[in-house]
C-alpha cells in the first residue's frame, strides 16, 4: 500500500477523542513531516506538525484530508 500524501503536503487533521485546545470536529492545518512505514495491519501512518504546536503527531491516513 502506497502513501497518498507526501512530505511537505499541507493537510487537515480531524482530531479524535478528548484532546485539549480544539473544539469537537475542528479541522486544523498540518504539514506532513515524514511518511512512516506501513503497519502490519495495512494502516498508512504519517508524522505531522502544526505551526501552532511545539510537537509532532503520529496519525493514520484516514484522519487526514486535503485542504479545500
Amino acid at each position: 500500500m502506497a502513501h497518498f500524501y507526501a512530505i511537505d503536503d499541507e493537510v487537515h487533521h480531524q482530531r479524535q477523542g478528548p484532546q485539549q485546545g480544539s473544539a469537537p470536529g475542528e479541522r486544523l492545518v498540518y504539514t506532513i513531516t515524514k511518511c512512516l512505514p506501513v503497519e502490519g495491519d495495512g494502516r498508512v501512518r504519517y508524522r505531522i506538525k502544526s505551526e501552532a504546536e511545539n510537537f509532532e503527531r503520529v496519525v493514520s491516513e484516514d484522519q487526514l484530508s486535503r485542504l479545500d
